[in-house]
């Protein structure tokens, strides 16, 4: 029987080369090796060496390889961790949905009429998030709840133009590791603000800074303490001095016992959505969100899905804005985000749907209340927290002994807990969520006061 050869090679694309298709690939390129493309290389930083990497392994003892990996993690879900990521229950109606070939290879709409299902979820992602916080205008998504907010002050320093935006001190320190690398090249001064004994900003400290023009003043809340603040007094503040209001969210969770962001003035609004039906995965990847007022709408990066009819009259859906400058003239362009997390804030459309408003504010409570009752231990067993202002899901205790010891008496009973503040000796980040039941906290502060 003839072989079709021209059906295998359509057949097979990821069939490495033969010595043969290289021959005639160097052939018509006029080259007698892929040596020959570096050749603009020095040779003096060449590597001379073979890379250090382990032999190839077949099939099956690849398969063996992972399985002997995975049986060094450690599984526990006794995770009293936050700082940034939180350990939640994520529902199973997320991972059957995302395996859906046409979901899990959805990528950037360039055409349009297309992609209509993947604008769908675009516009339907906005919509929830445009209503949960009651924002006019939500982006398509972003990288992750850092990115967004540097792309936010950044944002926020093209409307104002003062070159100067501040920070609070209470900031997560990661996010502002972020932010200082995005602002470093573009000259914006950063003028740091403090915070008081309960952990919130300090509301006379800022009055006096804003007797200067600065572009916008940035709050988390909750804070990296786990404190609310108080975002009906600071949005008047910020308002009065004409600066922009920028709000961080990283944990979003809390919206669901919180007055929706806007309410307070918020102008721009950096989330991160890892809450919303995302594992811990060591870091990511996570979900930005970046909303705004209708009067900055041309100001915002990413991408805005809009709804229409097409000439049938039919409904259907469209790229409404795309100021990047892969679609526009780079000088014209609000960043350069060249892509979206789709796939995630897919993730977070399909959390919200299944777990619906009720459902979302019962999942808060239960986090609010949990976290109280291990705070009201902690307290009943002498030990103070560090700071007194309000909290959701998270707060910081003192406790007597160093990192190191605390680490060795949670391991005991398979616990991971309290994250280090900085600038203070032996206090702790604890998170609590709907994860973590009564069980696991007694053996929590069992171990504590007798490991």
């Amino acid at each position: 029987m003839q072989r079709d050869t021209a059906s295998i090679e359509n057949n097979m694309k990821y069939i490495p080369l033969t010595e043969e298709d290289k021959r005639k690939m160097f052939e018509e390129m006029g080259i007698i090796s892929i040596s020959s493309l570096f050749s603009d290389i020095p040779e003096e930083i060449l590597l001379k060496r073979k890379l250090n990497l382990p032999p190839a392994l077949s099939e099956k003892e690849i398969v063996s390889l992972i399985k002997r990996t995975f049986k060094e993690n450690d599984l526990t879900e006794r995770i009293f961790l936050g700082g940034g990521a939180y350990f939640h229950f994520i529902p199973s109606t997320i991972n059957y949905l995302l395996e859906r070939g046409e979901i899990y290879t959805s990528y950037t709409p360039y055409q349009p009429e297309m992609s209509q299902g993947l604008l769908q979820a675009m516009f339907e992602f906005q919509s929830v998030m445009s209503d949960l916080t009651h924002a006019d205008i939500t982006n398509a998504s972003m990288y992750d709840g850092a990115s967004a907010l540097a792309e936010a002050i950044l944002m926020g320093e093209r409307i104002n133009k003062k070159g100067k935006v501040v920070l609070p001190k209470n900031l997560n320190p990661q996010y502002r590791e972020v932010i200082e690398t995005y602002l470093k090249p573009r000259n914006i001064e950063i003028i740091d603000i403090g915070f008081t004994e309960e952990g919130r900003i300090d509301i006379e400290k800022l009055k006096s800074i804003l007797k200067e023009e600065v572009s916008s003043v940035v709050v988390q809340s909750p804070n990296y303490f786990g404190v609310i603040e108080d975002l009906n007094k600071l949005g008047k503040i910020i308002k009065d001095s004409g600066a922009l209001f920028i709000l961080s969210i990283i944990e979003a969770l809390s919206l669901g016992i919180i007055k929706p962001p806007f309410d307070f003035g918020v102008d721009i609004l950096a989330m991160e959505g890892q809450s919303f039906g995302m594992p811990l995965s060591f870091g990511g990847p996570y979900l930005g969100i970046l909303q705004t007022k209708k009067e900055y709408v041309r100001q915002i990066p990413g991408r805005i899905v809009g709804e229409t009819v097409d000439k049938n009259g039919k409904r259907c859906f469209v790229m409404t804005l795309r100021p990047r400058e892969q679609d526009i003239r780079r000088e014209k362009a609000t960043s350069n985000i060249c892509s979206n997390h789709a796939l995630k804030a897919l993730v977070a459309l399909v959390y919200l749907a299944t777990v619906g408003p009720r459902g979302f504010k019962k999942i808060a409570e239960i986090n609010y209340k949990k976290a109280h009752y291990l705070a009201k231990r902690f307290n009943d067993e002498g030990f103070k927290l560090t700071f007194s202002g309000p909290f959701f899901n998270e707060f910081a205790v003192n406790l007597p002994f160093d990192e190191n010891e605390l680490r060795e008496k949670l391991s005991l009973v398979d616990i991971y807990g309290g994250i280090p503040i900085e600038g203070y000796k032996n206090s702790y980040l604890f998170a609590v969520t709907e994860m973590n039941s009564l069980e696991d906290i007694e053996l929590l502060m069992c171990a504590i006061l007798e490991g």
